[in-house]
């Protein structure tokens, strides 16, 4: 089963960043477009932003322009640098892999980002 570990969050204040990482807990990584998704609690999961294997990427339109998503496919880790950030209700950032645009991995325990002053 391919699973992630998520880590990096915390909390920054507004218009500050955060750059956060997952990485593969058993499984192989290259292969497959890996996606960030965010959710705060009582609502549903939002994607965030995807990267492919060839280093393609898309960006939900609330972030464009402040968030960037790459990867290091040497260190089977997916980044999400996240710039600008905004006030907002904490929020459980979660990566997964992706398939034919749907998850094809096991959600982690995300990591939680908090803006606030």
């Amino acid at each position: 089963q391919v699973q992630f570990v998520e880590s990096g969050g915390g909390l920054v204040q507004p218009g500050g960043s955060l750059r956060l990482s997952c990485a593969p807990s058993g499984s192989i990584f290259r292969i497959y477009t890996m996606g960030w998704y965010r959710q705060v609690p009582g609502k549903q999961r939002e994607l965030v932003a995807t990267i492919t294997s060839g280093g393609s990427t898309t960006y939900a339109d609330s972030v464009k322009g402040r968030f960037s998503i790459s990867r290091d496919n040497g260190k089977n880790t997916v980044y999400l640098q996240m710039n600008s950030l905004k006030s907002e209700y904490p929020a459980v950032y979660y990566c997964n892999a992706r398939q034919f645009g749907s998850e094809i991995g096991t959600w982690g325990q995300g990591t939680q980002v908090t803006v606030s002053s």
